[in-house]
């Protein structure tokens, strides 16, 4: 254990003695250009956001802020676009087999519960990966726990010290899982005056947030998004980020879609195999200060973010399931953020962007989906491991 840590230091030293190099090899590449380019053209020519950050004056200290940048520059059309994908890119995904397409283990839908001849539910013993049937998501208030027995045990450590790495991550309209006084049947959004949610068509919405105000502007002033789609300020979105033992962790191949290709990527061996989802709630505001680079790898853990969790087995989720129709890809670790936080509109936008420049393609998921039906307290497992 020594060695490894001193191993962790060494390797986090290092890395900050790369970005530090790099940095300072960049300024003597830009003191250079500067010196030899001459002429307003050679000025116009840069790009990137490194020579934005040097050229001088207002406009250019207003394009560092992304889409408030947009709106003061005028009488320049091709700048909004321009500048915006100047910020969240994508590239051509690298070229190469995806070891991972249709790695899928298929498994239908399977009747929640049993008829008895004393007429009381039973839940259904035939779930195909050894659970006891518990499902997702559950209510992950503080202090509660469901009423299904099982055996099964919940992974409590961070995902990584298990071998495990997020495989894909998307979302869904409103939240799955409930907590009391952060995301439930009080919360609000913008579907209440405008009907953003009639937008989604069939989208099941869920539960809504309670940092919704419609006299601030920061979640009603309406973002250009260039990547993410039929995406609302002022919603409420759940994060989810499946996370696998066997996906191609580290490797070009890690992110797919659909989730269960990742999920079971180099599958051979259930008895090995670990499962499991970090969720994250969020209500979008149009606000640069709640701007986050990295949504895409997993659950933030800093200040009040990922520190208070609901953490217990459940299953798959989405709307083809609900308390009579359940998911047989269970048992299955659920780590669930209990608190809501607000997130940049541009946070999203460029999750979406490092989602188009995966190899696979995950266009699929760049968009919100349905939610399912809160499960009822006999389908959810009593091994909440933080009460």
């Amino acid at each position: 254990m020594i060695f490894i840590n001193i191993g962790i230091t060494l390797l986090a030293v290092a890395s900050e003695f790369n970005y530090a190099t790099a940095s300072q090899l960049r300024m003597l590449k830009s003191d250079k250009a500067e010196k030899s380019e001459k002429g307003p053209k050679a000025e116009k020519s840069e790009k990137g956001p490194e020579a934005e950050t040097s050229e001088k004056g207002t406009k250019a200290s207003k394009s560092e802020k992304g889409y408030k940048g947009d709106k003061g520059d005028k009488g320049n059309k091709t700048s909004k676009s321009s500048k915006c994908d100047g910020v969240f890119s994508t590239r051509k995904p690298p070229s190469g087999n995806n070891i991972c397409a249709g790695k899928k283990v298929p498994l239908d839908n399977i009747d929640c519960y049993i008829d008895a001849i004393s007429g009381l539910k039973i839940v259904n013993p035939k779930f195909a990966l050894g659970g006891t049937g518990e499902q997702a998501g559950a209510n992950v208030t503080q202090g509660y726990n469901g009423s299904l027995n099982v055996t099964s045990v919940p992974i409590t450590n961070p995902y990584w010290t298990e071998g495990m790495c997020a495989v894909n991550v998307h979302w869904h309209l409103g939240t799955e899982h409930l907590s009391v006084g952060e995301y439930d049947e009080n919360g609000s959004g913008p579907s209440e005056k405008d009907g953003h949610r009639k937008l989604v068509g069939d989208v099941r919405p869920g539960y809504q947030c309670h940092h919704y105000n419609g006299n601030d502007s920061k979640f009603t002033k309406t973002y250009k998004w260039e990547h993410c789609k039929d995406m609302h300020v002022g919603e409420t979105y759940e994060v989810h980020w499946p996370h696998s033992n066997v996906g191609a962790c580290a490797t070009p191949n890690q992110f797919q879609t659909p989730f269960y290709d990742g999920v079971f990527c180099n599958f051979e061996d259930l008895n090995v195999t670990k499962i499991g989802v970090q969720s994250q709630v969020f209500t979008i505001v149009n606000d640069e200060s709640y701007y986050y680079p990295d949504l895409m790898n997993g659950m933030i853990v800093e200040g009040d973010k990922g520190t208070n969790k609901a953490i217990y087995t459940g299953s798959t989720t989405g709307t083809s399931r609900n308390n009579t129709v359940c998911s047989q890809y269970t048992p299955i670790t659920w780590q669930v953020d209990r608190k809501c936080h607000m997130i940049s509109a541009s946070t999203f936008d460029k999750m979406c962007a490092d989602m188009k420049s995966q190899r696979d393609d995950m266009s699929n998921d760049i968009h919100p989906h349905g939610s399912r039906e809160l499960v009822d307290d006999e389908l959810a497992a009593n091994n909440h491991a933080t009460r």
